[in-house]
């Protein structure tokens, strides 16, 4: 089996999500950033709103609508602490 991470999406009030994952792509203030296993320890500031998606091992991917919050990155895995995390109900457009 592939390694994965272990992601958890926090919303202010509740945790949203938690799991294991192959990916997990977030636009913050710097960019678009894709993480896999293995990834540098890292604290970025989401950007917003935007979306966060989670690919996990077979293909299917979960969205998230963000606003506000950040993403952390660190060895035992990635945590996204949101204001506010929704099921996105559409993809993002690719904004470039």
């Amino acid at each position: 089996m592939a390694k994965q991470l272990h992601v958890e999406v926090v919303a202010v009030e509740q945790k949203v999500w938690s799991g294991e994952a192959e990916m997990v792509v977030a636009r913050t203030t710097e960019g678009e950033l894709g993480v896999l296993p293995g990834h540098a320890p890292l604290l970025g500031q989401l950007k917003e709103p935007s979306q966060v998606r989670v690919k996990l091992a077979g293909g299917e991917q979960l969205t998230w609508d963000v606003t506000g919050g950040f993403l952390s990155i660190s060895k035992s895995g990635v945590t996204v602490l949101a204001e506010e995390a929704s099921r996105a109900t559409a993809p993002a457009a690719a904004a470039h």
